[in-house]
């Protein structure tokens, strides 16, 4: 059975659980990897010709990383290495700028982001590493890093940054988790994530760098997060309902679709289409018992909960 699946709001969205808004556990390959929607590029200085990029291993690398991934085997995670800068994979110094790249998600303010990682060694290290991860508000239109290790392309945003000071100790010997809190969007946002393996006097000659894992990246929306937000632009009436209850919308947001779901996250009933005004949505079909209302709009995803009669 695979460890981590890719998930797109598809988790139950109970009153007081999380909802996944996406999942990736770096199962697999790299091929496997790329063709789910993540890219790579090296903007190291300098690079040599067939520098790596991130990868997932094809065995285990037990000498590095001794018991795999943060979940789900040895093979079970992305790494990259200090060969990313340089004259050669034996030879040179440089800033490394090495960039893994994730698909388009739709985040919202209040969504947790996290990452595990780790060096490649089970004692302190020997050469600091650092990694960052960056965001684009671009979504499907970020322009990606280029010209070199100084290029952000549209990775302005800093959102985490594990190691800045090139400690030798303060980068997790075993798997670390790291989070941040989404905040200064305007509404829902169509982003993409970026980690940076980004280290200065990099290389094989260089003072600084090593080797690196990274595994389980999730975007999870707090229950809470889903429930306000909902309460603060939608209301439902009559609750409980016998067969049709209407959707207001407060604030002139724009309801673009609307799922009933069961107790167990499946999804019984569903409205399509966008609207800034009233909607009825029939549940004379379902039993009588508790399901949730999920309506996504322009500004976000909210959730809120029915009492069928």
């Amino acid at each position: 059975m695979m460890k981590k699946l890719l998930l797109l709001l598809c988790f139950a969205p109970f009153l007081g659980q999380s909802q996944v808004v996406y999942s990736f556990g770096f199962n697999g390959t790299t091929a496997a990897m790329l063709t789910a929607g993540w890219e790579v590029t090296n903007q190291s200085s300098p690079v040599y010709t067939g520098a790596p990029t991130w990868s997932i291993p094809a065995t285990a690398p037990t000498t590095t990383f001794a018991g795999g991934g943060q979940a789900g085997g040895g093979t079970s995670f992305a790494l990259i290495n200090y060969t990313s800068t340089g004259t050669s994979s034996t030879a040179g110094t440089g800033t490394i700028s090495n960039w893994l790249i994730s698909p388009a998600v739709d985040v919202q303010n209040g969504d947790v982001v996290s990452f595990y990682t780790r060096i490649g060694r089970n004692a302190a290290a020997l050469y600091a590493d650092r990694l960052q991860l960056r965001m684009s508000t671009a979504g499907a239109f970020t322009s990606l890093p280029s010209g070199g290790a100084t290029g952000l392309g549209d990775f302005t945003n800093l959102l985490v940054d594990v190691n800045p000071d090139y400690d030798l100790t303060s980068y997790p010997t075993a798997w670390g988790q790291y989070t941040y809190t989404v905040t200064g969007l305007s509404g829902l946002t169509n982003v993409r994530f970026a980690f940076r393996y980004f280290v200065e006097d990099g290389g094989p000659g260089g003072a600084n760098s090593d080797i690196i894992g990274l595994d389980t990246f999730l975007v999870d929306r707090p229950a809470a997060n889903t429930q306000d937000f909902f309460t603060g632009n939608f209301s439902i009436q009559p609750n409980p309902v016998s067969d049709v209850f209407t959707l207001n919308t407060k604030n002139g947001v724009a309801i673009e679709k609307v799922e009933v779901l069961d107790i167990n996250g499946r999804i019984v009933s569903q409205v399509n289409g966008s609207s800034t005004e009233a909607l009825q949505v029939n549940v004379s079909d379902l039993n009588s018992g508790v399901y949730f209302v999920r309506v996504q709009s322009d500004l976000g995803v909210g959730t809120s909960k029915i009492i069928k009669k």
